[in-house]
């Protein structure tokens, strides 16, 4: 008979956020399968746990994998954990739970923390559905597409970003989500834990009067609102009669957005095709002269 893999859930900081079950599993399976054996090292020897250790990382998940299958075939139990909360959420594991069930070894989990269900049950913004994203593409580009896509979704939005790109995904998200209701976890349950709840603005405000972001940051974000009654006047045409107004182009946008419920991505896109200029006829004087600026 084949080993069971348990997938097992550990602490996001504070070591005493451990079930009793996963505890026992440590100690009692042959193998544990780790993203960094030093943090999990830590992590055993706080609870008095000599279970061998290999590391599993993204780098070496296709790799190792089969060697953990090796194992799991030859009748051992194994443990996968990540460095911090549920394994395979947006951390290394899925390639090696499906190739185990492929193989119909028992895949088995041993449930606990998990930094988007904390900031979640924590954040007061609805809970009833959410839409876990997880970690937004690295590139500007690609991240402001990935927003536009979700601008219209109803659910609560649950992200996970890198205290190097914070700042940048919460501009972005304010570009292409509009100013929402947010809330900021960072450092869940360790020493310097903070909850920040407000709008999509002032959390990039209080981020940009500090030094660096340091830690782990979970943002959840209000999902979008019930689409707006119908407007007399035209986005493009409310856009036109801003700006006649003196707002700026982008103060324009942003107010166009706000009063439609439309993304401001999908505003700007409106207003420049709607601004296309139409065929001119060739000047007189030939076609490398260009045609007057009406």
């Amino acid at each position: 008979m084949s080993g069971r893999l348990f997938v097992v859930a550990t602490p996001l900081g504070n070591l005493g956020d451990i079930t009793v079950r996963a505890l026992a599993t440590l100690k009692e399976v042959g193998l544990i399968a780790c993203e960094d054996t030093r943090r999990t090292g830590a992590l055993l020897r706080a609870h008095g746990i000599g279970t061998s250790l290999t590391s599993y990382f993204e780098h070496n998940e296709r790799w190792k994998g089969e060697r953990i299958l090796a194992v799991l075939r030859g009748g051992r139990d194994v443990a996968l954990v990540s460095d911090a909360g549920t394994p395979g959420i947006s951390d290394p594991g899925y390639r090696l739970v499906r190739d185990a069930r492929a193989e119909g070894i028992p895949v088995l989990p041993v449930p606990g923390a998990s930094a988007a269900f904390a900031a979640l049950s924590v954040s007061g913004l609805p809970t009833d559905r959410f839409l876990f994203v997880g970690f937004l593409p690295h590139k500007a580009a690609a991240r402001r597409r990935s927003l536009a896509e979700l601008a219209r979704e109803r659910a609560t939005l649950v992200f996970y970003e890198s205290p190097l790109r914070a700042m940048a995904a919460l501009e972005d998200m304010q570009a292409e989500l509009g100013d929402r209701e947010a809330f900021l976890c960072r450092e869940a349950t360790k020493l310097h834990e903070e909850y920040l709840r407000a709008r999509l603005s002032e959390l990039r405000a209080e981020l940009l009067d500090r030094a660096r972001v340091k830690g782990e940051v979970v943002l959840v974000v209000a999902g979008a609102a019930e689409a707006a009654p119908a407007l007399d006047e035209a986005p493009e045409a409310l856009y036109a009669r801003l700006v006649a107004e003196g707002r700026t182009r982008r103060e324009a946008v942003k107010q166009v957005a706000r009063s439609t419920g439309i993304a401001a991505r999908e505003v700007y896109r409106r207003v420049l095709s709607a601004r296309a200029p139409h065929p001119q006829p060739l000047s007189p004087k030939g076609r490398g002269e260009e045609p007057t600026d009406c």
